[in-house]
């Protein structure tokens, strides 16, 4: 709900009439507002949609962390997604059902495999404990609780108003707030204090993910530290009964006996998994964070693989491509099976106009990772910008065979409206680039181009009604 609509608005009729009215309408917008703002998803899900990023190495990294945690918690790991979102905090939250949102700054902040694994195991209890749908559940309850008080708070208020010279209660109608916010207070305090006994509750089930898969709770421990660390000033003076998650320090209590006690608490990632870890972390440092912070984070007298990785790739990055492209070659040379490095070289190759040059590399990584959608859709990309009506047609045939297994990938779906239209197929390009721009939420110009596209399709053809799909839809209201 946005805040003009919250706003009481001025009286404009006769105080003797309609002026117990005034502070009512100022007490229920203020009830309004405050059950717009019940916890019934987490912070960030409840703001606008994240700026989510698609890497392949991370992807599949991800996918072998929660592997065996969905296991342990039953969960379909085929109808859970993971994003990555481009935030530099450490977060990761649940949201649309089986969608777990993991910010990059956690990726990046996380020393090891486990800490990440900790947190993935704890957005896991969420979706195994269908924690989402219970909220929304306790959340209808309370709009109910909310009117019947407001109600009930209203008819004081109009008894009372009765009583007094032109129905005034005040100056300002505090008494009649009170009378009316009580319930609603009461009911957010009610739905907080149910948020946080799910937060306990996906802590629990993630020691218990944690345990049953042979791995320690160590990471999940030293999360909650640093967030102990960062809640220290912030939560001081804050009443503990206003906050949707436990205290840091009360959920380190809880957990840190039970943790401790697991035979694998001592049980250390394997040095295999510790080093791909690293080189993720590596990645993200080099193409998020500025030149400077990569060559204090990676002097020039480490030589791990990790170092060389983020040094190409802030190389890269602040247009020096020969250094890169020479730093990347020595990391092939030293692990020539790693597809990432590959495509990092395609990459770098067909974003600086060299095409043509970048299709060997981009094919390799996909022959080494043949379901990494990210790659294939570099590669369709690299194809498009060859200019050959040939590479235009096999890059066809990648991204549409993208776009029917993820239909809401936008580059994908961008890059194919590209690929058509070199091949001079106007309908299928524009039906394509309205798909794009239906999921930047550009929805004028989705309709435009899904127009145009559909005035050129058989009616009832396929084409036609996928056009027909977007010029007719409307985005779900919420009151």
């Amino acid at each position: 709900m946005r805040e003009s609509q919250i706003q009481p608005a001025p009286d404009s009729q006769s105080p003797s009439r309609l002026g117990w009215r005034a502070p009512v309408r100022r007490a229920i917008a203020a009830c309004a507002a405050l059950l717009a703002a019940l916890p019934s998803l987490p912070a960030h899900a409840q703001q606008k949609a994240p700026n989510i990023i698609r890497d392949a190495e991370i992807e599949q990294l991800m996918r072998e962390y929660t592997g065996p945690i969905f296991r342990a918690a039953h969960i379909n790991a085929g109808a859970t997604r993971i994003f990555l979102v481009s935030d530099r905090s450490f977060n990761a939250f649940v949201a649309n059902g089986q969608k777990i949102f993991i910010n990059v700054g956690a990726l990046m902040d996380s020393k090891t495999p486990n800490e990440i694994i900790g947190v993935l195991a704890h957005e896991s209890g969420h979706i195994a404990g269908g924690h989402l749908a219970r909220q929304r559940q306790e959340l209808a309850k309370a709009q109910i609780l909310m009117v019947a008080g407001m109600l009930m708070g209203a008819g004081a208020v109009v008894a009372t108003a009765r009583s007094g010279p032109y129905g005034k209660v005040g100056s300002d109608g505090v008494g009649t707030m009170g009378a009316l916010l009580g319930p609603a207070e009461m009911v957010r305090r009610s739905l907080l204090a149910y948020q946080r006994g799910e937060e306990q509750a996906a802590d629990r089930a993630a020691v218990n993910y944690l345990s049953a898969t042979g791995q320690s709770g160590q990471g999940l421990l030293t999360t909650m530290e640093r967030f102990q660390n960062d809640a220290l000033f912030k939560t001081s003076q804050m009443d503990p009964y206003t906050l949707s998650h436990p205290l840091p320090n009360d959920r380190i209590s809880s957990l840190s006996t039970i943790v401790k006690a697991a035979p694998a608490f001592n049980t250390k990632d394997s040095p295999a998994l510790q080093a791909r870890h690293d080189l993720m972390r590596a990645k993200l440092f080099g193409f998020v964070s500025q030149p400077s912070e990569v060559a204090r984070r990676y002097l020039p007298s480490d030589n791990s693989m990790a170092a060389k990785y983020a040094r190409a790739i802030s190389a890269y990055k602040a247009g020096k491509l020969d250094v890169a492209l020479a730093q990347v070659d020595a990391l092939i040379t030293a692990q020539p099976g790693n597809p990432y490095f590959q495509e990092f070289k395609g990459q770098a190759l067909m974003e600086s106009g060299r095409a043509v040059q970048a299709l060997p590399y981009l094919r390799r990584a996909v022959s080494l990772a043949p379901s990494a959608t990210p790659i294939k859709v570099l590669l369709g990309h690299a194809l498009v910008g060859t200019g050959n009506p040939q590479d235009a047609k096999e890059a066809t045939g990648i991204l549409a065979q993208v776009t029917q297994s993820e239909d809401d990938y936008g580059d994908a779906w961008a890059f194919l409206a590209m690929a058509y239209e070199r091949r001079g197929d106007t309908p299928n390009s524009q039906l394509a680039s309205a798909q794009a721009l239906f999921l930047q939420g550009n929805m004028v110009a989705a309709r435009t181009q899904a127009d145009r596209a559909q005035k050129q399709f058989p009616r009832g053809s396929p084409g036609w009604l996928k056009a027909d799909d977007i010029l007719n839809y409307r985005p779900p209201k919420f009151d």
